[in-house]
């Protein structure tokens, strides 16, 4: 049964740190539902209960982005209950909060509390409905050992070795994180806090001597990559219990995996904070959150590949520059975004084409077992088929939803990695015919579906200029990628090149031009590969927005539909 604490109900807090010295009383406005003692798990072999509360809105139609708040104590004490004051003013901002409980320190250790955590997390998924909550839209925080387990939570997306049991069907990955002063090199803690003597020990099976990689694999300064999620630190610059350079570690190594980390410094804060610092560190957070979770009316989502060592897709909140979400791909090339929040790309390493849902889940492959090999591209087509291109055996299939393959084509001109992309043409005159970028001989060509040639494009310059994608416009005429020098150039069915970017002009110079999407406005969307930038320009093809990727391998972009 689900009990609904609302208007009137007087409750008192216990807890030490960000929200109460003092038990303090409070009472839950009319406009939220305050749902306690949710039980999301039954863990560990004496059978471990473990419940959260859920603070939400009571009016709201479209579903609400969701913050979980996880809770200190030196992994051995503390109580969910502490955030519930910071749950009732996330609700009231317009978010769905959820404080939760985890196993605590020394009957249970590492990485129990992580996978409780990661638990409560694929809980509130798989009950989006319930609470009207955007499973594609979830943050963290935490305080002290609470801060640890919300770095955590943005370091190890969908980790195995941590992930634990409990809906494994969902995503345990989030979108952001804010860090109060959790430490993040356990080895370096031992000197340097009031009790790390006598917490680390119980929490990590023994000392730094005798149990030197349980504190290694314990910190999360070890697990940062750039998959991690947007991380801001809060931390004071006195503070005796969690040293102010363990703030500074994790900022500069998620900054130098190319991940997006800020750092908010409170001069003489100590392990919590009071008055006015901790009126600054809860705007500083609110402010991050609503940067990365709600939804600006203006800015469109793009999902972007990154072909690099990362080897992921993300989702991009353009022209704002905020990271969503994160997959991995395998170091695939290509990606279409689908409605309803579906996307379907290609994943190299594994040799398959997925498409997966608004959570992250896998609900439909094509691959190794039907006998790719290198499948560089994808499209979903207006009937529902999926168009491959691979690469290696110089293959086109069209298969339907059974995977069934109702057309191919194949020609050694594109095998052996000389294709690069390919698109079907599902609109005007030539609607049915195909477009394949030969990268290695420098052209485009058209195919009908009989398999004849119908039209090429040979880029000027040769080989060298290196195509990447091309795609044809309502007008008839098709856009062409091109590098050395990067450019984008419009081009009519005679081979005239009627308008570019990028090229030799000095206005615009490109590296290597990978992704174009159109904007329906008449814009387009381009994805610079060696200039590490995205681009938009407008209908007259002047850049209007660009966002730097960092170290990021951008191979193609989508807008999502």
């Amino acid at each position: 049964m689900i009990c609904r604490f609302e208007a009137g109900l007087l409750v008192t807090i216990f807890g030490a740190g960000l929200f109460a010295q003092t038990p303090a009383k409070f009472s839950v406005p009319k406009d939220v539902i305050w749902e306690p003692d949710l039980e999301y798990s039954i863990a560990g072999g004496k059978g471990y209960r473990l419940a959260l509360d859920v603070v939400r809105p009571r009016e709201g139609t479209n579903p609400l982005p969701a913050i979980v708040c996880i809770h200190g104590g030196g992994f051995r004490a503390g109580n969910r209950e502490h955030y519930l004051p910071l749950c009732l003013r996330l609700a009231q901002h317009g978010y769905v909060a959820a404080t939760v409980s985890y196993r605590l320190s020394p009957l249970y250790q590492f990485p129990s509390p992580v996978e409780d955590v990661k638990a409560a997390i694929r809980w509130l998924r798989a009950n989006a409905r319930r609470f009207n909550l955007d499973p594609q839209r979830i943050g963290v925080t935490g305080e002290s050992a609470g801060g640890t387990l919300t770095l955590f939570m943005g370091l190890t997306p969908d980790v195995a070795e941590l992930e634990g049991t409990g809906n494994l069907d969902q995503s345990s990955r989030v979108t952001c994180v804010v860090n109060y002063y959790g430490a993040t090199d356990f080895t370096k803690s031992y000197g340097k806090s009031r009790d790390a003597a006598d917490v680390l020990p119980l929490f990590l099976g023994g000392d730094l001597e005798h149990e030197r990689v349980a504190h290694e694999r314990a910190s999360p300064l070890n697990w940062v990559s750039p998959r991690a999620a947007p991380v801001l630190t809060i931390h004071g610059t006195e503070d005796p219990y969690v040293a102010y350079e363990q703030a500074g570690w994790i900022t500069d190594r998620l900054r130098n995996a190319g991940v997006e980390a800020e750092l908010e410094t409170i001069q003489g804060g100590g392990h919590g904070f009071e008055g006015a610092n901790a009126e600054r560190a809860e705007q500083r957070m609110f402010d991050f959150f609503d940067r990365h979770l709600l939804p600006n009316k203006s800015d469109r989502e793009l999902v972007v590949v990154d072909h690099g060592p990362a080897g992921e897709i993300f989702g991009l909140s353009w022209p704002a520059g905020k990271i969503l979400w994160r997959a991995p791909n395998a170091r695939g090339r290509d990606v279409q975004a689908l409605p309803d929040g579906h996307v379907l790309y290609t994943m190299d390493l594994t040799h398959r084409v997925v498409e997966i849902d608004g959570s992250r889940r896998v609900v439909w492959e094509y691959g190794a077992a039907e006998g790719l090999e290198v499948p560089v591209a994808a499209q979903r087509l207006r009937n529902g088929h999926t168009l491959i291109g691979d690469s290696q055996q110089g293959k086109l299939v069209e298969v339907d939803r059974d995977g069934q393959v109702v057309w191919q084509y194949q020609s050694p001109e594109i095998a052996k990695m000389r294709m690069r992309n390919c698109r079907r043409v599902e609109t005007g005159d030539t609607a049915g015919n195909t477009l394949m970028v030969v990268e290695a001989a420098g052209k485009i060509i058209e195919i009908n579906p009989a398999g004849s040639v119908v039209w090429t494009f040979e880029t000027p310059g040769g080989a060298h200029r290196a195509p990447y994608q091309a795609l044809r416009l309502a007008n008839g005429n098709t856009l062409v990628g091109m590098a050395d020098p990067g450019e984008v150039a419009e081009v009519d069915r005679s081979g005239k090149i009627l308008r570019s970017i990028g090229g030799d002009h000095m206005d615009i110079r490109l590296g290597w031009v990978t992704g174009i999407e159109p904007t329906p406005d008449g814009g387009l969307l381009v994805a610079d590969y060696l200039g590490r930038r995205i681009i938009e320009v407008s209908p007259e093809w002047h850049v209007r927005h660009e966002w730097s990727t960092g170290p990021r391998d951008i191979a193609s972009i989508s807008l999502v539909p």
